[in-house]
């Protein structure tokens, strides 16, 4: 399954009722958004139609999140649904995915693209082949390993894979204990180290068995949950878990 199609059939079962997007670039992925949404990219050209109440910020993910109210546009600053697709290095996914959990509920969804090279050359830090992921797969190892939490589902999408994370915790306040030392250690010379698990993407799900999981229904009543119960999440999903456990 093809990454927007796979993006138009999570709007379906997440049911969001907020969107927020980093790396809009020609708007194809925020046609699928029916709910107020906000696009972030400081060099977007849409040319997609687009179907809802959207504000384009043209600007880095970094200022847009450092102003004093970024989600000014949205009714309730909540974001039900995020789609992570900005700068293909580790440290700018990872510093997005902080940025994002700050304005969540536990019943949020954040989806980071580019998560499954295909390659070792694929998976550089500088730019040496058309297709280019980066090495935005490390994010999603350092929030496996540093928030266990965290439900965090690899999901075997085309071309380049993305992750799912769930039970996210906004009180948090976007700080990860030991990034400093984390930064250190991922942002190493080229080539890059990629596990044998992402290459081959032996622990990534079938998009398909990811959207018929019966834990979305679940999820979208812990939006009304006050405070992040991982036990639950996990329990939710537990289809999922043990699928990839398999």
């Amino acid at each position: 399954m093809h990454l927007h199609e796979f993006l138009k059939s999570l709007h379906e079962v997440v049911r969001p009722r907020t969107y927020l997007e980093v790396g809009v670039q020609r708007g194809e992925s925020l046609t699928f958004s029916r709910v107020p949404s906000i696009g972030i990219d400081p060099e977007f050209g849409v040319v997609s139609e687009l179907f809802t109440d959207v504000h384009l910020a043209r600007t880095t993910s970094d200022e847009f999140f450092a102003r004093k109210k970024p989600l000014a546009h949205l009714r309730k600053p909540v974001i039900d649904l995020a789609f992570i697709d900005g700068m293909h290095l580790a440290e700018y996914a990872l510093r997005d995915y902080l940025a994002v959990e700050r304005f969540t509920s536990p019943g949020s969804v954040v989806v980071i693209d580019d998560m499954l090279p295909r390659s070792v050359e694929e998976a550089a830090r500088h730019r040496r082949s058309v297709a280019w992921t980066g090495d935005v797969f490390k994010a999603g190892v350092a929030l496996r390993e540093q928030r266990p939490d965290l439900v965090v589902i690899e999901v075997d999408t085309q071309p380049t894979g993305v992750a799912v994370v769930l039970g996210p915790d906004a009180s948090r306040e976007g700080v990860l204990p030991g990034y400093d030392d984390w930064l250190d250690v991922a942002c190493a010379p080229d080539p890059q180290a990629v596990p044998e698990e992402i290459l081959t993407r032996s622990r990534a799900l079938d998009p398909k068995r990811v959207l018929a999981s019966t834990g979305w229904a679940q999820l979208r009543r812990l939006r009304r949950a006050k405070s992040v119960n991982p036990a639950a999440v996990r329990a939710a999903f537990a289809d999922l878990l043990d699928a990839r456990a398999a």
